[in-house]
């Protein structure tokens, strides 16, 4: 599936289901999380968000669902780590993502290049959908504004001038609605069927889930923090 507007309707009010595992948890292996894909496939999820060329062109090959690529890489300092440079974005291209997902927040990125810079190095080199990550409803704007085909409140509560917002933000969901022409992608701490709903509801094109599905030692902590609550 590579145009764009197929992509887009493929997607549309449907399940993302981020498959990702970094180096430091259980399971961490492209092999499992081309596995978890082919769950998430069989549960009736419309396309997959994975992390690492490697992880993401083991799944292309077995997973037949659109993919959101991104490439985790911290470089020194900086709090900029999706896919934050053109470097990371052309070891993506190999796995032939349907979408490559980017920081676009108003952070500082690691090379020092603006954004507008960075999408338009990332355009001479892919002809995908590419989608910014934002945190609050101005980067939002800002990244329509640059060309951006898509936009995702991913980063919502994790920036260092977000930290109060709500996850998920749902009111950013629906402000952006209001105001913007592309898709919004919800996503970012997603963790029941009907907060998904909710997003849907909100005007979101699509819902993105990760680790209330594809991360067990989350799912067992909150089980785990349940019973110990209770007094025997």
């Amino acid at each position: 599936m590579h145009n764009s507007e197929d992509v887009l309707k493929a997607i549309r009010g449907g399940l993302i289901v981020s498959c990702q595992a970094l180096e430091n948890e259980p399971l961490h292996s492209s092999q499992i999380m081309m596995r978890m894909a082919k769950a998430a496939l069989e549960g009736g999820a419309i396309g997959i968000r994975a992390n690492s060329p490697e992880d993401c062109c083991e799944i292309k090959q077995h997973v037949d669902l659109p993919i959101i690529a991104i490439y985790k890489r911290v470089y020194g300092t900086s709090n900029v780590y999706i896919t934050p440079t053109i470097e990371e974005v052309k070891k993506l291209l190999p796995a032939k993502p349907e979408i490559i997902a980017v920081d676009a927040t108003k952070r500082e990125r690691p090379d020092g290049k603006t954004l507008e810079e960075f999408l338009e190095e990332i355009r001479k080199i892919y002809n995908g959908l590419v989608m910014a990550d934002i945190s609050t409803f101005e980067e939002a704007v800002e990244a329509e504004r640059l060309g951006f085909d898509i936009v995702s409140t991913t980063l919502s509560g994790y920036t260092d001038y977000t930290l109060d917002r709500p996850r998920p933000d749902i009111e950013l969901i629906k402000r952006l609605k209001d105001t913007l022409n592309v898709p919004i992608i919800a996503e970012g701490n997603v963790e029941t069927p009907p907060l998904a709903a909710e997003a849907l509801k909100a005007g979101a094109w699509a819902v993105v889930v990760g680790g209330a599905i594809t991360r067990p030692q989350l799912i067992t902590k909150k089980f785990v923090d349940a019973v110990k609550k209770v007094v025997l």
